[in-house]
């Protein structure tokens, strides 16, 4: 098989449309266009044109963004905030509700490293940041992934 012997499937191409060619085509006269008109002259109205009326693009406000439908909240607890519980506790999400450093369980807890931990806890979160559990190790206390 060389070039010059390929071919398009049978059917699969049709010839143009000659528009204007006199009346006998059956296509004379007015082309196809109707009678008279904005869209019978020239080329018509750009896309998104609505008659004059303010259109649907200029009516809708900028979005700017876009929102992670994916996105997982987390109840934020700061180190500083753990030396509430005494030396050598065991500090647990339910712990932390107790204490009011968290709103409800519903969402899972992630320790953040904002302040300074002076006391030996283990404690357990979904979430550590990297300083909050370097933090919590220099304290001698445990870091435990719930």
């Amino acid at each position: 098989m060389r070039l010059n012997e390929l071919s398009p499937a049978e059917g699969s191409t049709h010839s143009s449309r000659r528009v204007g060619r006199g009346d006998g085509s059956g296509r004379g006269t007015y082309s196809g266009r109707g009678m008279k008109g904005q869209k019978a002259h020239g080329k018509g109205v750009r896309p998104g044109f609505e008659g004059g009326q303010l259109p649907l693009i200029k009516r809708l406000p900028r979005k700017r963004g876009f929102t992670n439908i994916f996105r997982t909240e987390y109840n934020v607890v700061n180190v500083g905030a753990l030396n509430v519980f005494p030396d050598g506790s065991e500090v647990t999400p339910v712990e932390m509700m107790k204490a009011g450093l968290v709103r409800s369980l519903s969402k899972p807890t992630k320790v953040l490293g904002r302040g300074d931990l002076e006391k030996n806890l283990t404690v357990e979160a979904q979430r550590f940041s990297a300083a909050a559990e370097e933090k919590i190790k220099a304290a001698q206390g445990t870091v435990r992934k719930a």
